[in-house]
């Protein structure tokens, strides 16, 4: 988790590193680092969906938060001039609420474009290849099925 809250930080700011000030970013960080262990918990526990490594709240809810953080900690110092608009980016917390409503529409769009389009692809890969794996398989482990030997061998749970 300590490894996941420093790339959460780093997904997080990604968005927002050009309009932000130091202590804003900071707070993104920290943020972040927090909302991946809210998360980890909330997917694992409550969705049961399967993320050993928690790439979904590092990359999935903190890309989301970074964009959001976008509209609400820009300053206004930065992005003169980019995409032909006059004045810096303002976010919420400096005065223009239009930056955030941006970033909320963002979202949304990222939403629907790659949770639909990824649904629709891998729905279609299962009816033609087929995603999942046999029981016995999923319970041996993949290594020993794709790779002819276990990948950790001290940890294995089935004897040969």
């Amino acid at each position: 988790m300590t490894a996941n809250g420093s790339l959460a930080g780093l997904v997080a700011i990604t968005a927002p590193c050009a309009f932000v000030n130091g202590i804003s970013a900071f707070i993104i960080g920290a943020i972040a680092g927090l909302l991946v262990c809210i998360s980890v918990a909330f997917f694992d526990n409550k969705l049961k969906i399967d993320d050993p490594v928690g790439a979904i709240s590092v990359h999935c809810v903190n890309g989301v938060w970074g964009v959001l953080a976008l509209g609400l900690f820009a300053d206004g110092s930065y992005g003169d001039g980019i995409n032909g608009v006059a004045g810096g980016v303002k976010g919420l917390f400096f005065g223009d609420a239009s930056q955030l409503l941006a970033q909320l529409i963002c979202v949304g769009v990222l939403i629907v474009w790659g949770f639909g389009v990824s649904f629709l692809f891998f729905k279609f890969l299962d009816k033609v290849w087929g995603l999942r794996v046999k029981p016995e398989v999923e319970l041996e482990g993949l290594d020993r099925d794709e790779m002819g030997a276990y990948g950790y061998p001290d940890f294995q749970m089935i004897k040969d």
